[in-house]
């Protein structure tokens, strides 16, 4: 299941970053909901969030380094409580998906834009949202080693 839900994540992320590309400005924002959520492409060099910025081949040093490391639990931990999986799934295929975005572009696309947030993309939701299952699974006892 771990690696379907990264295939799935990875595949979202790079079909979400090829139409925001094809289809937004640089420097104009498209409501979606008005003074809520908009559409604004960024090229971001930093981490989740805009955060780090010009720090390209730590990143990807990082994002390969926690790939492995991942794949590496993966393959210890032959059965995962399916709460674990979901999250390694999501975080694994986040971390594909902008690790692919550094080694093509040099930078990562960014366009979901609640503007009280910095701009994100669906790579950075998995990533967050995989973190958060892992916790409460990890919380919750749920988790085998």
């Amino acid at each position: 299941m771990i690696w379907a839900v990264a295939a799935v994540v990875f595949f979202l992320d790079q079909l979400s970053k090829f139409f925001a590309v094809r289809c937004l400005n640089p420097d104009e924002s498209l409501a979606i909901i008005k003074d809520i959520f908009y559409l604004t492409l960024v090229r971001n060099t930093g981490a989740a969030f805009g955060i780090f910025k010009g720090a390209t081949f730590f990143f990807i040093a990082i994002a390969i380094f926690a790939i492995l490391a991942i794949i590496v639990y993966i393959r210890k931990a032959a059965k995962t409580f399916f709460l674990n999986g979901a999250a390694l799934g999501l975080i694994l295929g986040g971390a594909l998906g902008n690790l692919a975005d550094r080694l093509r572009f040099g930078h990562v696309i960014d366009f979901l834009d609640f503007r009280i947030w910095p701009v994100f993309n669906v790579a950075d939701s998995a990533v967050t949202i995989g973190a958060i299952l892992l916790i409460i699974s990890l919380l919750t006892k749920h988790s085998k080693p």
